[in-house]
C-alpha cells in the first residue's frame, strides 16, 4: 500500500483545483488503439479483413484464461489481441490506417463495432481513511469528543441510526446480516486494482488471480480493490472488525486491469472480463470507468461483450459513476455502467438519500441507474491488514454483486435474466426519482 494518497484524477474523483462547474468536467483520453468486436460465427474471416483491409499486421488469437501471456502481449507496439471467448480484439493502428479500420468495419458484416481505446479509472470519491488492526471505531479517533456526538446526532437526525459495533451499516440497509445465504461457492470476479492476498479477512476467499497490468502484480498498491473484494466476501465474523461482507462464503477472482494509481484502458479491461468468464464467473463487479457526455451512446463493444457473457450465465455490474454534485448538477452514467446489459450502481449515504456524487439517468438507450446500494463511509479490508473507509460508487457495486452471490446459491440454476429480474424486483423502494436509484435499494435475498 502506498503511503501518498489515492490517485485523485479517476472517473468521479476530485483532481487538486477542481472546481463545481458542469462545464470543467474531464476530457476522454485515448490511448491511440482500438477496440473491435467480431461477429463470433465468423471470427477468423474478421481477422481476415482486419488484415488485409486495415493493415493489421499481427493479431495473437489468447483464450482468457492465457493471463500472463495477454498482458505481455498489451505492451507490444506492433501486436493486436483478439480474445477468443468474447471475440474481441485490442488492435494497435498506425494513423495512416485508422480511416481504413473505420470503413473495413462499415463495410464487412463480421466486424460489429470498431472504437477508439480509452482510459479508465477506479470510481472512488474519498482519500482513504485507515484503521490499523483492532476494533472499529465508529469516527475517526482524531476527532474530539464534542466533534464525535455532534456527527451522531446529525445522523440520526437526518437518518437510521446504524449501530455499527457488529455489522457496518451499509450490511443492514440492504439486509445481508438477516440472511442465511453465505454465498458459498459462488465464482465472482472483482476487476480493479487487485487485491492484497496475505490479508487475514480474505485468503480464504481467494480462488484465482491475474494481472493484466504490464510491469505489476495482483498485489494491490492502491487500496481500491482489496476494500472492494471485502465488500463482497469479507467473512461472516472477522477477528478485528465488524462484519463487512456480504457473502462470505463466495469465491473471489482477482482481476487487476487498474494499475496502483487507479488507471487503466479498456483492452485490460475487456481482458480481464474474457478472463473472468473462461473461469466460470457467475458473477463481474467493475467499480471503474470514464466521463461520458450529455446525449453520448453507450460502447457497443462493451454491450456486446456483456451480452455475450449473460449468454453463458454470468452477471455484469458496474459503478454509475461520482461526477455529480448535487443539487445543482447531475451528470450521466459513465461508461461502461451505462451499456444496456450492464447493471448501473448508484450510491446511498447513510440516510439513504442520493449521494451528492452519484451519477444519474441523464442520457437514453442504455443510461439508466438500475439499482441503488450503500456508497458513502463505506468500511472494508485495506493492504497491509488494515481497514479503511471510503466513499463512491464504487462503494456500492460490490454489496451488488455480492448480494448476486447470494441469488446464485439459493438459485443456481437462474440464468442470467433471471438474476437481473430477482435482483430489480426485490429492491425496497425510496421516494428518490428512478432517474436517481433505479428499482430502489438493494436488498439481500
Amino acid at each position: 500500500m502506498t503511503n501518498g494518497p489515492m490517485d485523485r484524477r479517476p472517473f468521479g474523483g476530485e483532481p487538486p483545483g477542481w472546481a463545481e462547474s458542469p462545464s470543467m468536467k474531464q476530457n476522454a483520453e485515448y490511448t491511440g488503439r482500438y477496440v473491435v468486436l467480431l461477429d463470433q460465427r465468423e471470427t477468423q474471416r474478421g481477422v481476415d479483413a482486419l488484415r488485409t483491409s486495415a493493415g493489421i499486421a499481427s493479431v495473437e488469437r489468447v483464450r482468457g484464461a492465457e493471463a500472463e501471456g495477454v498482458t505481455e502481449m498489451l505492451q507490444r507496439p506492433d501486436t493486436s489481441v483478439l480474445f477468443d471467448e468474447l471475440a474481441t480484439a485490442v488492435v494497435e493502428v498506425p494513423p495512416d490506417q485508422r480511416h481504413a479500420l473505420v470503413t473495413t468495419a462499415e463495410a464487412d458484416p463480421t466486424i460489429i463495432a470498431a472504437e477508439p481505446e480509452r482510459m479508465v479509472y477506479a470510481t472512488v470519491i474519498t482519500e482513504p481513511q485507515r484503521t490499523l488492526t483492532g476494533f472499529f471505531p465508529t469516527y475517526r479517533s482524531d476527532e474530539d469528543e464534542v466533534s464525535r456526538h455532534t456527527r451522531a446526532e446529525l445522523a440520526a437526525s437526518l437518518g437510521p441510526a446504524w449501530d455499527e459495533q457488529n455489522t457496518t451499516w451499509g450490511l443492514q440497509a440492504i439486509r445481508a446480516n438477516w440472511s442465511t445465504l453465505t454465498g458459498q461457492a459462488v465464482k465472482v470476479a472483482v476487476l480493479d486494482t487487485g487485491v492484497d492476498t496475505d490479508h487475514q479477512d480474505l485468503t480464504g476467499c481467494i480462488e484465482a488471480t491475474a494481472s493484466f497490468v504490464p510491469g505489476e502484480t495482483v498485489e494491490d498498491g492502491n487500496g481500491h480493490g482489496t476494500h472492494c473484494i471485502g465488500s463482497v466476501a469479507g467473512p461472516v465474523k472477522p477477528d478485528h472488525a465488524p462484519r463487512y461482507g456480504v457473502a462470505g462464503e463466495a469465491r473471489i477472482l482477482a482481476g487487476k486491469v487498474l494499475s496502483d494509481r487507479g488507471v487503466g484502458t479498456d483492452g485490460q479491461i475487456l481482458a480481464g472480463m474474457a478472463w473472468a468468464v473462461s473461469q466460470g464467473a457467475r458473477v463481474v463487479s467493475m467499480s471503474l470507468g470514464a466521463v461520458v457526455e450529455p446525449g453520448e451512446l453507450f460502447p457497443q463493444t462493451y454491450e456486446n461483450v456483456a451480452l455475450r457473457a449473460l449468454e453463458r450465465g454470468t452477471v455484469i455490474v458496474a459503478a454509475a459513476g461520482n461526477e455529480s454534485r448535487r443539487p445543482r448538477f447531475v451528470a450521466p452514467v459513465g461508461r461502461p455502467a451505462n451499456c444496456p446489459s450492464i447493471l448501473a450502481v448508484a450510491a446511498l449515504g447513510k440516510d439513504l438519500a442520493t449521494a451528492w456524487f452519484s451519477c444519474g439517468a441523464i442520457n437514453g438507450a442504455g443510461g439508466e441507474v438500475n439499482i441503488a446500494a450503500p456508497g458513502v463511509d463505506i468500511f472494508s479490508a485495506a493492504p497491509d491488514g488494515t481497514y479503511q473507509t471510503l466513499s463512491g460508487t464504487s462503494m456500492a457495486t460490490p454489496h451488488v454483486a455480492g448480494a448476486l452471490a447470494l441469488m446464485v446459491q439459493a438459485h443456481p440454476e437462474s440464468t442470467a435474466a433471471d438474476l437481473h429480474t430477482r435482483l430489480l424486483s426485490g429492491a425496497y423502494p425510496l421516494p428518490q426519482p428512478v432517474a436517481d436509484i433505479g428499482s430502489g435499494l438493494l436488498q439481500a435475498p
